[in-house]
């Protein structure tokens, strides 16, 4: 099993428009630049060896005791200049997600980022095309096509097939990864928090540990060492996600409102 953590965008403080996804909501997801350089820290402390930057490596049986990766999601521009330095600084390398519809656009990275992260060693896949706002609740040919375009272009880009994917905003289900598989995709981050990993048809689906703005150093170290804290975190998900079955989209309506106040005061 591998322990995968999952990061967004970093940016200055204050300035959380800068990189990637606008507004409340995503910028509830977004560290500081000196907040993500004191967790990087962290996790060196309390890990025995570097993040994972391969695909096979995950493979069950293969992975080692104390392996882990380090994610990002949602492909802001702060992926291939703040995030990639600080990574490398460590001598590690993460994996990126994007959502190509955004790729080139102001606050997100373009092409030649996209292949300056691919050249360095850094691992590129998909996140859908358009990043939608409930992915599960797509229809079987919308999820195709987002896993199947999304993919072909990062492949262009990159020069050679990608297939590893993050399903986007959480919305996870069965018909989603069954998608995944259908579009060659082999190995698919969702957003559970956990270490099980699951073979559906050809893809294997495995989880990841959300790090949030106002978790601490010693929090993000705490997700590698202490299963404690991962328990902790997969009770309040699974929480939150029987609240969005019964809730329907007045959570996500109550969600949005209440992290948009927060960032804008």
């Amino acid at each position: 099993m591998s322990i995968n953590i999952l990061y967004h965008d970093v940016t200055a403080a204050g300035d959380e428009d800068a990189s990637g996804f606008s507004g409340g909501e995503a910028a509830h997801y977004k560290l500081s630049v000196e907040h993500f350089a004191q967790h990087l820290k962290a996790l060196e402390r309390s890990t025995q060896t570097p993040p994972l930057a391969s695909a096979s490596a995950i493979t069950p049986g293969i992975a080692a005791v104390n392996a882990w990766t380090i994610t990002f999601d949602d492909g802001g521009a702060s992926s291939a200049t703040v995030i990639a330095d600080q990574l490398e600084r460590h001598g590690w390398r993460g994996w990126f997600f994007i959502p190509t519809d955004y790729i080139g656009r102001s606050t997100f990275c373009n092409i030649e980022d996209i292949r300056r992260l691919h050249r360095r060693g850094h691992v590129v896949g998909s996140h859908t095309c358009s990043h939608p706002e409930r992915f599960s609740s797509c229809t079987w040919e919308q999820m195709l096509e987002e896993w199947t375009r999304s993919c072909r272009i990062l492949a262009q880009i990159v020069g050679e097939p990608v297939t590893v994917a993050s399903v986007p905003g959480g919305f996870y289900s069965l018909q989603v990864a069954r998608a995944a598989s259908a579009a060659n995709v082999r190995l698919l981050f969702n957003s559970e928090p956990t270490t099980a990993v699951r073979n559906v048809d050809d893809c294997l689906v495995v989880g990841r540990y959300s790090v949030v703005r106002g978790m601490g150093p010693m929090d993000a170290e705490a997700l590698i060492n202490s299963p404690h804290s991962r328990l902790r975190q997969a009770v309040s998900w699974n929480t939150k996600k029987a609240a969005k079955t019964l809730a329907g989209p007045f959570y996500k309506a109550i969600r949005t409102a209440i992290l948009r106040r927060s960032h804008l005061f």
